[in-house]
């Protein structure tokens, strides 16, 4: 009998493509990568005092399959005591590459949605401790939730606007789009120095300081000025 990766007479389970909705369109946008930018406004820097504010922002990923969409229920995760949320502009590509340009970074992008980085804070910090990848604490099951995205064509390419988290009805986070350390054009030049880019990749571009912890039963509400909004509501602890 030889031997198979699975067995024959199991049925293969077929995952299907994660994907966003596109404001405006009946069709949806095939999500291939998310990448992530670590440490993009100074003042998130210094709350979190884990770097030097005039070291370079930095990159991470989280797997596709961790992305939902608006409206969603997101079950507070296992191992952890300290979950938290964090608002960003979430670039969506419709082109790609290797070694951009900063003056064509922009033709490469599709649309833009809000997106919340979820986070293991405590996982998140054992792992810098460790100096040992993040993964752990950024890279779990529902870790982004996404909203629609907009196209170009409807949003422009947004530089400045506030940036806005509420949780249960109460301003957590504030931030502007002007306060970037790494504008959209320089991040999409900088990954494709290190990464093919291709249609259908995601960028979280950081977050404005006034991070925080979440609750089950929370409702949480972001927001970007010109761009759109998103809406989750955390769940029970998962066992």
């Amino acid at each position: 009998m030889t031997s198979s990766a699975y067995a024959p007479d199991l049925p293969v389970p077929v995952v299907a493509a994660a994907s966003l909705t596109i404001a405006g369109s009946s069709q949806r946008f095939p999500v291939r990568r998310i990448y992530c930018v670590g440490r993009n406004y100074v003042e998130h820097i210094r709350e979190m005092k884990e770097g030097d504010e005039r070291d370079p922002p930095f990159f991470f990923q989280k797997p596709a399959d961790a992305l939902v969409e608006d409206g969603t229920v997101v079950p507070y995760p296992a191992d952890t005591e300290d979950f938290q949320f964090e608002i960003e502009l979430v670039v969506a590509l419709g082109a790609g590459g290797c070694n951009l340009s900063r003056n064509s970074a922009l033709a490469s992008v599709y649309g833009y949605a809000v997106g919340i980085d979820l986070t293991r804070r405590d996982r998140q910090r054992e792992m810098r401790a460790k100096m040992l990848p993040w993964e752990r604490g950024k890279s779990f099951d529902a870790s982004a939730p996404c909203g629609a995205i907009h196209g170009v064509a409807e949003v422009g390419h947004p530089a400045r606007g506030a940036i806005t988290i509420d949780v249960n009805g109460r301003e957590r986070q504030r931030g502007d789009l002007s306060q970037m350390i790494w504008k959209v054009p320089e991040i999409i030049a900088n990954l494709s120095s290190s990464y093919r880019l291709a249609p259908g990749d995601l960028v979280m571009t950081g977050t404005p300081a006034g991070v925080g912890p979440l609750l089950p039963g929370d409702q949480v509400t972001g927001a970007i000025e010109g761009v759109g909004r998103i809406a989750i509501t955390i769940g029970a602890r998962e066992t």
